[in-house]
């Protein structure tokens, strides 16, 4: 394929063959993840004028999806390298998608203060979809930023081939 570059790089006496799959487009994966993130909570919250009660949760909605947008933004907007790290995006991605998570088990195991109506609540579909999109930005950033991290420190020859 065009779009696959194949090198063969000798790393401590052993070849191993490694593949770069284009940038652009596991950036927009990324970012469609968690622009996702952020519709599904402004679907649960009963749209953009809505605020959830108790107030501190749709508060919580609120940052949500401010930071599915702002990720989205840092994912696919062309910047300097001097000014933000290429692992930002993901980094912020990881927090994007593992904090709702978290809460969302919470709310229906223990419960969280002003909403213990939800516990054992497992069948709202808008939260399982919410769970797949998250668990899968999570997956996607965590695997990106071990990348940019296995990159970042391989040898020469391993970061000249994208």
């Amino acid at each position: 394929m065009a779009e696959q570059a194949v090198a063969e790089v000798r790393t401590r006496g052993t070849a191993s063959t490694h593949y770069s799959v284009p940038r652009i487009g596991v950036r927009a994966v990324g970012a469609l993840l968690a622009l996702a993130v952020a519709t599904v909570h402004v679907a649960d919250q009963g749209g953009i004028t809505a605020l959830n009660s108790p107030s501190w949760i749709g508060w919580g909605y609120r940052a949500i999806e401010v930071g599915g947008v702002l990720t989205a933004l840092a994912l696919l907007l062309p910047r300097p390298r001097w000014l933000t790290p290429g692992w930002l995006g993901w980094a912020a991605g990881v927090l994007l998608g593992a904090g709702p998570f978290v809460a969302y088990i919470a709310s229906r195991t223990v419960g969280v203060p002003g909403d213990p109506g939800d516990i054992g609540n497992w069948g709202y579909w808008v939260g399982t979809v919410s769970l797949f999109v998250e668990a899968a930005l999570v997956l996607l950033s965590v695997s990106m930023l071990r990348a940019e991290r296995r990159r970042a420190s391989g040898p020469a020859d391993a970061r000249s081939v994208r």
